[in-house]
């Protein structure tokens, strides 16, 4: 079962996806009657929420000769975890069907198994009106989802929609030494996304000829007849609407 090579990028399409919303937020320097001075782009990598704050404390030495810190206010996000969505869970005989350029043949796929993607988004700010600017851009959209579409497997087609949950904020104020100098303002949103992971695809050709075989036991050692259905013209096409299905019956009622 596992001698099937595939790749669809799932996870790399969902985190990508996610990223997208949030990279092009700005936010406004006002002066002391609140008109705007300057608009500043917020910056937005993938980076552990440990590691990232380390960036922005690095030091080399002394502290007089510490090095220049990352500028702030900045954005980082990761994915933190992953874990199968029950709740969503379909029929595995349930399939998608596409017909090939060609006309011949079928590209099949079996149901998708629903998987949950949990995504944790950072705001790192020096002073509080920088981060509720971010923070106000942010959460009206999430009500408490928004959905993106993602293009899911290329061999079909198949796009599917990607629910983005927000399930929690919190904040934190940290500072050493100075608070002018050293204050970070944290803020933490909490996503799922909720994802489906398809298997791989196959190509068939069209059924246009079926066979059913009737029994008079269950044991089926008593065989009472045999009926067939089949389209004509045998060349039609998906769509077509010019046919006629063919019925035959043999041995019934002999």
């Amino acid at each position: 079962m596992l001698n099937n090579k595939f790749y669809w990028g799932t996870i790399r399409k969902c985190i990508v996806a996610f990223g997208n919303m949030f990279n092009n937020i700005t936010i406004d320097r006002l002066d002391e009657n609140n008109v705007p001075q300057k608009s500043i782009r917020v910056p937005l990598s993938y980076a552990p929420k440990q590691k990232f704050l380390a960036r922005i404390d690095q030091i080399s030495g002394p502290a007089e000769e510490r090095k220049v810190e990352i500028s702030l206010p900045r954005m980082s996000f990761e994915m933190i975890g992953i874990n199968y969505d029950s709740a969503r869970r379909i029929s595995l005989m349930q399939q998608n069907r596409v017909v090939n350029s060609t006309s011949t043949t079928l590209t099949t796929q079996y149901s998708p198994t629903p998987y949950e993607i949990k995504v944790n988004l950072y705001v790192y700010t020096k002073n509080i009106e920088d981060a509720h600017q971010i923070i106000e851009q942010i959460l009206p959209y999430f009500n408490p989802e928004f959905n993106l579409t993602v293009k899911a497997v290329p061999d079909l087609d198949l796009k599917h929609d990607l629910p983005i949950i927000l399930d929690n904020v919190t904040f934190e104020d940290n500072y050493e030494g100075s608070l002018i100098e050293q204050r970070k303002i944290i803020w933490t949103l909490s996503f799922t996304l909720k994802t489906n992971f398809y298997g791989p695809s196959s190509k068939q050709g069209f059924i246009r000829k079926a066979i059913t075989d009737v029994y008079n036991n269950k044991e089926l050692s008593n065989l009472h007849g045999t009926y067939s259905v089949e389209v004509s013209p045998s060349t039609a096409q998906p769509g077509d609407t010019n046919i006629t299905l063919v019925e035959t019956f043999e041995g019934f009622g002999d």
